[in-house]
């Protein structure tokens, strides 16, 4: 028998290529098979790279040539571009020009509101001084109702006053003022003042809000900016004071209908916005009071004038700031942004003039959180500590 032998397959792409059609993917074409160059398509392929080598260098030196002539031209000062914002609108230019000036002009004003916004004290301390001959302007004894700028040198006490040319940042401080301290910066017998519990401040001062009398305790507010103390205090801005009195007495439904509907005492007519019933039975109760003034013993005098007496009375509200719970007695927090703003909207000052509103440093914001974990911390219950197993004997 013969073997047939088989030839083995020729291995031909273009034979196959040319015996099967080319395939479609997804809807594309098929990809052409590359094909060997010629010594014609080689040259134009080089020729085409040459001529785009040289349109770049071409724009190179261009661009080159236009930084060259432009870098020699002198700028022009930031005072001669002005014209420049005209095809922006008369207001956007003014804007424009404002940003470049200082932030804050005092430009002429009058002398208390100055040294009010510069934390010295209040407008009320500040006429006063100035009434007392405590205040000099350019070396001559200040008037009350004298205006001032910039350039005016201002003394208090033989003391120069910086006056601030720019805005600096608003603060406000949350203080739970305990019994037994006083709301003035010093006192001649001796007694803790609500000062000496504060934060120091570098180149201003603590104003209160308010005050609150030797034997009164709760909420009270600091600030650095005078004219927001002055809003929030003055009786046209018409915020809420809310207090905690514990009456020693009897009190029926007539007293406080009384208290709500005026009280004739000694500087005029007062009375209470609101009274709520709290704990307590018989002749010790308490109860939450609201006025929207600020005189001198108000609460005491009220609830005095019907024949009982206040044992007991803390501020527990001012506008909408109430004494947060891990704030103990003595100690004192930051407000923050939302809380400021809250307040300015309150007294009706606006947030961005004079003093701004603007977010802390690092370091401060470091101080704040430190501060708080402290108040907190003290402010926890103590943990208890398991006692040990006995031990059992065998």
């Amino acid at each position: 028998m013969v073997k047939k032998t088989t030839q083995p397959p020729v291995n031909d792409s273009r034979q196959k290529d040319a015996a099967t059609p080319a395939k479609v993917v997804a809807g594309k074409p098929a990809r052409p098979k590359a094909t060997k160059t010629t010594s014609s398509t080689a040259n134009e392929y080089f020729a085409a790279a040459a001529e785009k080598i040289s349109r770049k260098k071409a724009a190179d030196q261009v661009s080159a040539d236009f930084k060259a002539s432009h870098s020699s031209k002198k700028k022009l000062p930031l005072q001669e571009a002005a014209p420049r914002t005209e095809k922006f609108g008369d207001k956007k230019a003014a804007r424009l020009t404002a940003a470049v000036e200082t932030p804050v002009d005092l430009g002429d004003e009058k002398l208390q509101k100055v040294l009010a916004r510069a934390g010295i004290g209040s407008r009320r301390e500040m006429e006063r001084a100035i009434e007392a001959g405590e205040v000099k302007v350019n070396d001559q004894i200040a008037k009350l109702g004298d205006r001032v700028t910039l350039t005016d040198k201002i003394f208090v006490n033989g003391k120069r006053i910086v006056l601030r040319t720019e805005a600096t940042r608003r603060r406000v401080i949350l203080y739970n003022k305990p019994e037994g301290e006083i709301c003035s910066r010093s006192d001649p017998e001796g007694r803790r003042t609500v000062y000496d519990s504060l934060p120091e401040l570098k180149g201003e001062r603590w104003i209160s809000i308010g005050r609150l009398d030797f034997n009164t305790s709760g909420l009270l507010l600091f600030t650095n900016d005078g004219e927001l103390a002055n809003k929030l205090m003055h009786p046209s801005s018409v915020i809420d004071r809310e207090y905690l009195v514990r009456i020693q007495g009897n009190v029926d439904d007539e007293m406080k209908r009384a208290l709500l509907e005026g009280v004739a005492l000694d500087d005029g007519v007062a009375r209470f916005t609101d009274i709520v019933d709290g704990a307590g039975e018989a002749r010790n109760r308490w109860f939450y009071c609201v006025v929207m003034e600020g005189r001198n013993r108000e609460v005491r005098r009220l609830w005095e004038s019907q024949g009982v007496k206040v044992s007991r009375l803390k501020r527990v509200r001012y506008a909408n700031i109430f004494i947060p719970s891990h704030v103990r007695v003595g100690q004192w927090v930051e407000l923050g942004e939302k809380e400021i703003a809250d307040l300015c909207l309150t007294a009706g000052v606006d947030k961005d003039t004079h003093t701004k509103l603007m977010q802390p440093s690092r370091d401060e914001k470091s101080q704040r959180i430190r501060h708080d974990k402290k108040l907190r911390a003290a402010s926890a219950p103590p943990r208890r500590v398991k006692p040990a197993p006995r031990k059992t004997k065998d």
